[in-house]
């Protein structure tokens, strides 16, 4: 992909819902909601403080988070669909149960 958010802007990738319930009923994609859940694909360099110290972001490129079901602005780049969006509509990031 070359596409480069800019200040405190994300490029997010939607994580694919479930196809079946837990009964194992198929829901069709029309009926399925949106993931809330996806990966970091690029993030910018950061805002911008009121000193004109740039901020870095707590996100990187790779990271898992959640974010609000209507979070964000849905485009198309190279035939992928992503969402663009602030660092702020991010609620947080999803580790998994590894320790580092």
């Amino acid at each position: 992909m070359n596409f480069r958010p800019l200040h405190d802007r994300v490029v997010v990738k939607r994580l694919t819902a479930e196809e079946k319930t837990a009964g194992g009923i198929i829901i069709p994609d029309t009926a399925q909601e949106k993931p809330m859940e996806g990966e970091i694909i690029a993030a910018g360099p950061g805002a911008r403080n009121e000193n004109g110290q740039l901020v870095a972001l707590d996100v990187k490129a790779g990271d898992r988070v959640l974010f609000g079901k209507w979070s964000g602005t849905e485009v198309k780049i190279g035939g992928e669909d992503l969402l663009i969006m602030k660092e702020s509509d991010i609620m947080g990031i999803i580790e998994s149960g590894k320790k580092k």
